[in-house]
């Protein structure tokens, strides 16, 4: 726990660095500018078809009905705005995390290891391509999670449950891995991971929550979505901040965890471990 804390209070310090706050606008402008073209040219199609899908639907005709006449009058018109708003919002995270993944966490990793673990030894455990793939793969097995949890978004305890722990999942496969990947080798990498996998998706689930903060920006009123360019923005950008705070939490956590991995094992045994398959 005083490992997971430490690692915690210097995640935060260090989004304080200007080096980080820089680095923050490559993913906005890439991920921000890509929600942006698509919702341009996609935006009024979407809507339209989510409204017709929903005009055929006998049962979401009558419950909209229904609940007109208690006074939820405009319910109808932005009913399908709201859909799409939520179908969104998966890939938008997604997104952002990718582009945090690939364009931030390499240099996020330097800047903690130049600073607070300037002897620790690169042994490249893993190329580019490997934390690409691997990013892709769970991307991919979060996606099918979320699609096939989608019924139970009905039910609102859950609703508060199992998306942040999706997020959490994916965050801690994604962030872990690519910390690990320049500067332990592949065994001090698997074993790391197999040891603190508790710490670690700890620290994923919670930033799964804070990852789900950004959403309460659509969910204050319906007129947000007279904002939606603007808030597509804020909310990429605060993805953005959300997991680059994740990848310094998991660094320091990560390299602190090899750099104690490799002080208690004897040097006789490091070939052997970096052998071992």
């Amino acid at each position: 726990m005083s490992d997971l804390l430490d690692a915690f209070w210097r995640a935060g310090a260090y989004c304080l660095h200007p080096r980080v706050i820089l680095l923050s606008l490559a993913p906005l402008l890439l991920a921000g500018g890509a929600t942006l073209a698509l919702g341009w040219f996609f935006w009024e199609p979407a809507v339209e078809g989510v409204r017709s899908a929903l005009q055929g639907w006998s049962l979401i005709e009558g419950l909209v009905s229904w609940l007109e006449r208690f006074g939820a009058g405009g319910l109808r018109t932005l009913l399908a705005p709201l859909i799409v708003v939520a179908l969104a919002l998966p890939l938008i995270v997604v997104l952002s995390l990718l582009m945090v993944a690939l364009f931030m966490a390499p240099a996020l990793v330097s800047l903690v290891v130049r600073r607070r673990f300037v002897g620790l030894e690169a042994r490249r455990g893993a190329t580019l391509w490997q934390a690409l793939l691997w990013s892709l793969g769970c991307t991919l097995v979060a996606l099918i999670a979320l699609l096939l949890g989608i019924p139970l978004w009905f039910v609102p305890p859950l609703i508060l449950l199992v998306p942040p722990l999706i997020w959490g999942w994916l965050t801690c496969r994604v962030m872990a891995f690519d910390v690990l990947a320049e500067h332990a080798s592949a065994a001090e990498r698997r074993q790391i991971l197999r040891d603190r996998r508790w710490p670690l998706l700890a620290i994923g689930v919670t930033c799964g929550y804070l990852g789900a903060a950004p959403a309460l920006l659509w969910a204050v009123s319906a007129a947000t979505l007279i904002f939606a360019p603007l808030l597509v923005m804020l909310s990429v950008w605060l993805y953005t901040l959300v997991f680059a705070f994740a990848a310094l939490w998991f660094a320091h956590y990560a390299l602190a965890a090899l750099q104690q991995l490799r002080a208690a094992m004897p040097a006789s045994t490091t070939p052997a471990l970096e052998a071992s398959p």
